[in-house]
């Protein structure tokens, strides 16, 4: 394997999942460069995580109540995202808050406007992870910054599983739905050595948060997959602003 074909999952991950100014390699967009994005998609978390602990380093410096920085770190990740996570998060928890099969489901989230559970969740994530990165910067405590941006990545490698498959009519989902097999215990691995780097002393908060999202991306993935009888992007976006706010919580315990 070339070099170039190597970093093409990552510098398409980049490319497609940020707004960083990083060129799509050329090449056709086909299934197995899906799973190459979703199994570097932790890359992309760290990149994002580092930018946003630097944004709160230097906000720190600043006499800006505890939640506004927060919401300020909030609101960077979701410019340098576009925003996709949270509407995938409002789209799911619309779809998971209607009645009837997954057609009448799919109909729901694909509406083109938000509902009322969408809306609340919206609100409560966005303001309970603002809650959580101002904590984080009134402690100092960057290293965690990084780590709940990277971790919240993770999920996505851990709901494309193998036993799991797309959402009908689903681009993305059925570009990236059931690539994954071997990336998920070297990340899953990975996020508990990273999590117990930066905190390693008991209670190990980074070690056990990580194991902690890690068993909710699994669960949560799987009973999206029953209700919407399979996964999409609207899903995987939900699980990024889920396992984030879970990370947040779990550095914050203890």
């Amino acid at each position: 394997m070339s070099l170039r074909r190597a970093l093409r999952g990552p510098q398409t991950a980049l490319s497609w999942l940020t707004i960083l100014p990083v060129a799509e390699p050329p090449g056709p967009f086909d299934r197995a460069l899906g799973g190459a994005v979703i199994g570097s998609t932790p890359l992309v978390g760290a990149v994002l995580g580092g930018i946003a602990a630097t944004a709160a380093f230097g906000l720190s410096f600043t006499d800006l109540p505890v939640l506004m920085l927060g919401l300020l770190i909030v609101g960077l990740l979701a410019v340098l995202t576009r925003g996709m996570h949270l509407d995938g998060l409002a789209d799911t928890a619309d779809g998971l808050g209607c009645f009837g099969p997954p057609e009448r489901v799919h109909e729901v989230m694909h509406s083109g406007s938000t509902g009322p559970f969408g809306a609340a969740t919206l609100v409560l994530v966005m303001g309970a992870q603002a809650t959580g990165y101002g904590a984080l910067i009134e402690q100092g405590n960057w290293a965690a910054v990084v780590f709940v941006v990277f971790l919240s990545r993770v999920a996505p490698v851990i709901g494309c599983r193998i036993t799991l498959h797309a959402t009908e009519k689903s681009k993305f989902g059925a570009l990236t739905a059931g690539t994954q097999r071997l990336t998920i215990p070297f990340w899953v691995m990975g996020a508990v050595v990273a999590g117990f780097a930066i905190e390693p002393v008991p209670p190990i908060p980074g070690a056990f948060t990580a194991v902690v999202v890690a068993a909710f991306a699994w669960a949560f993935t799987a009973h999206c997959s029953r209700r919407f009888d399979g996964v999409n992007g609207d899903v995987l976006g939900a699980l990024v602003e889920l396992s984030a706010l879970i990370a947040l919580c779990g550095m914050l315990i203890g």
